[in-house]
């Protein structure tokens, strides 16, 4: 068909009721919209498929992945100017079903799919999180997909993460810092708000490649065990441990947190692992960190928090992100963790928000995946490097626009005597 690029950007914008933002790039080569802005190249009908089939942002994730869709120009530009179709309709937007009410929309779509073509819907691509049936959060499962988003290459990690090799939210002195000095002062931050004593014992809980721990017992001497579900992880932490000649204080374990039996621990990290425990478990996982730390040992709980809803119970999870990065990650509202904290037993000292400070650790993180593409593609796949660079750069995007936050919650498991051992002016780490 001559001109595809104007007669989809006609049919989607009847469908959507709004204007397309962004040009449109068709197979045939023939563009349509606004000439300045970035374009939405469709690469083939087979983008239309996947779209028609599965309409929403499984489907555009679908396409994107497989490569059938892409951005000619600055990506974040182009998602910020689709944020208003994606994300800011919200609750007022006319969902698929009301839509279809209208004859002139039905007509649009059915030609989305005279110009889609046959056959069958594709096959999602391979990077796809594969479902089985059961239940969520059970040890087996979050085996699964811990291991789904972290054992995809430690060289892929290192190539996107930097030499610090820490995949959580760096702490920022000032903007043009590098990356590596942001995540070390994120990892002093923590180390203070813990008030870590050289003699103390220390559990961090999904350790990652052992930053923390290393960090931990290098500068404040305590002993540390470090816990992940991930095979690849738990053996470079060794490694690192080794090299550093810290195993003496430095054990990494392949084990789950409701496996720990160990304690009393002095003080307890959380760092970016939270999210993977589900709403359904979460007062359990406190419970669990509550019976593991001494009287008077401080949690702290650095976690990727969501805006609530006006309807909780109308609640869900990210399509794209539960299918190729955090298979069954959940947030939460800050006040909700903070709620079952405190539940658990918890008296909470002090709640940080630093998400400016996630948009600013996930553009340098983007990147350096961009200026290393061809590595990363080698390492892993093209798709699996797709995956990436748009969960990536839509995240950063969402800190920014105050979608998504990230806070560190500092809890005590005061003892019945009622002293914390909190300093009067609590913010002394700052």
């Amino acid at each position: 068909m001559a001109d595809a690029a104007l007669r989809l950007k006609s049919l989607v914008e009847q469908v959507l009721g709004a204007p397309l933002p962004v040009r449109i790039r068709a197979w045939d080569g023939s563009q349509a919209g606004p000439p300045h802005a970035p374009a939405l190249v469709v690469r083939n009908r087979r983008a239309l498929r996947r779209l028609l089939f599965k309409p929403g942002e499984l489907g555009l994730a679908r396409a994107w992945v497989a490569g059938d869709l892409d951005v000619e120009g600055d990506l974040y530009t182009a998602l910020d100017l689709l944020a208003g179709l994606i994300w800011e309709r919200g609750e007022d937007a006319r969902t698929l079903g009301q839509a279809l009410r209208d004859p002139e929309v039905r007509a649009a779509v059915r030609g989305l799919i005279r110009l889609a073509g046959p056959p069958l819907p594709p096959a999602p691509p391979e990077e796809e999180m594969r479902r089985r049936r059961g239940h969520l959060h059970t040890r087996r499962t979050d085996k699964r997909a811990i291991s789904h988003h972290y054992d995809v290459g430690n060289d892929f990690y290192e190539l996107v993460l930097g030499p610090s090799m820490v995949y959580s939210c760096a702490y920022w002195p000032d903007p043009d810092a590098s990356l590596e000095t942001a995540q070390r002062d994120k990892l002093e931050l923590v180390c203070r708000k813990l008030a870590l004593k050289s003699g103390q014992r220390l559990l961090d809980v999904g350790c990652g490649w052992g930053s923390l721990a290393i960090h931990a017992a290098r500068e404040h001497g305590v002993t540390v065990v470090g816990i992940t579900l991930s095979q690849e992880q738990a053996a470079y932490a060794r490694k690192r441990a080794a090299d550093e000649g810290l195993t003496d204080r430095i054990e990494i374990r392949v084990q789950d947190y409701r496996d720990v039996r160990d304690g009393p621990y002095d003080a307890i990290s959380s760092i970016g692992m939270a999210e993977h425990v589900g709403a359904a478990r979460y007062l359990e996982y406190a419970q669990d960190l509550y019976a593991l730390l001494k009287p008077g040992g401080r949690l702290l709980n650095h976690q990727i928090g969501r805006r609530p809803q006006r309807d909780e119970s109308a609640y869900s999870v990210d399509e794209f992100i539960d299918a190729y990065v955090f298979p069954d990650g959940e947030l939460q509202p800050v006040g909700t963790t903070v709620g079952l904290l405190e539940r658990a037993g918890f008296e909470v000292r002090d709640v940080e928000s630093i998400r400016e400070h996630y948009a600013h650790t996930l553009r340098r993180w983007v990147a350096n995946l961009e200026a290393g593409w061809e590595r990363a593609v080698r390492l892993t796949s093209p798709g699996r490097a797709r995956v990436w660079r748009l969960y990536m750069a839509a995240s950063a995007l969402s800190f920014e626009r105050n979608r998504i936050g990230v806070n560190q919650v500092l809890a005590v498991r005061t003892p019945e005597s009622g002293d914390a051992g909190m300093p009067l002016r609590a913010r002394t780490w700052n």
